[in-house]
């Protein structure tokens, strides 16, 4: 059980003005996205395809950001790049993304349409205090890449059984999955960005998975003026 999520101040040190948006879904039903999304996905990755054949991704709005920010943390964004970016190369090169299930499908549509990293997590899988930080030499997880990951130098988000979802790669711990009916999803949301756009942001994407997941949708932003909340 979530009781606590935490923005840590060395992050906020690192990249002043950072906001984590979070929302915590409850009772939601998962299963294999439904044509309407997979239609409004598909059709946004063939515009977005078209659009990044002649711009590089580097000058795409918000992952310039994104890469200053990493370099900041200690990340070097061309080894490890932000997720967004490599959905991005990914619609870039292909012109399609893999459809996995609604909440995933959903979460990959929200980063590319709001171009920033979103990681969405089965909370049922998540225990304690929820901590959004710098990571150390022992921060580590089998990533949804095959590969074990380390996240010393690089954003990592830990709970009680360690580190588990970073804006690069998250982990199989705690993947959605069919069977999840409680999910936390966490948006990147970088300084740039005022904070009564991110409420506006926050809102849409909780409503649009509301109308798919049905269930219950709680809402919260992170800053340097509110770095907690308790669940």
């Amino acid at each position: 059980m979530i009781k606590q999520i935490l923005l840590d101040k060395s992050l906020l040190e690192t990249a002043p003005g950072l906001k984590i948006g979070v929302i915590h879904y409850k009772d939601i039903i998962v299963g294999e996205s439904p044509k309407m999304i997979k239609g409004r996905l598909q059709f946004y990755q063939e515009t977005l395809h078209t659009e990044l054949q002649e711009l590089p991704l580097t000058e795409k709005e918000g992952i310039l950001e994104w890469r200053k920010i990493f370099k900041a943390a200690g990340t070097d964004p061309a080894r490890y790049r932000p997720s967004h970016e490599s959905l991005a190369r990914t619609v870039k090169k292909t012109g399609a993304l893999s459809f996995v299930h609604s909440a995933a499908d959903l979460n990959n549509f929200f980063s590319i349409q709001y171009m920033l990293p979103v990681g969405i997590y089965d909370a049922s899988a998540l225990h304690g205090t929820i901590t959004i930080k710098v990571g150390g030499k022992y921060d580590t997880y089998e990533g949804l890449n095959g590969r074990t990951n380390n996240f010393e130098g690089k954003i990592v988000s830990t709970d009680e059984e360690g580190a588990f979802g970073s804006p690069i790669v998250d982990s199989h711990r705690t993947k959605t999955k069919i069977e999840s009916t409680e999910a936390l999803q966490l948006f990147y949301l970088p300084p740039s960005l005022p904070k009564e756009e991110a409420v506006k942001l926050l809102a849409a994407s909780s409503k649009m998975f509301h109308q798919i997941h049905s269930g219950e949708a709680s809402t919260i932003i992170l800053d340097a003026e509110q770095p907690d909340f308790s669940f």
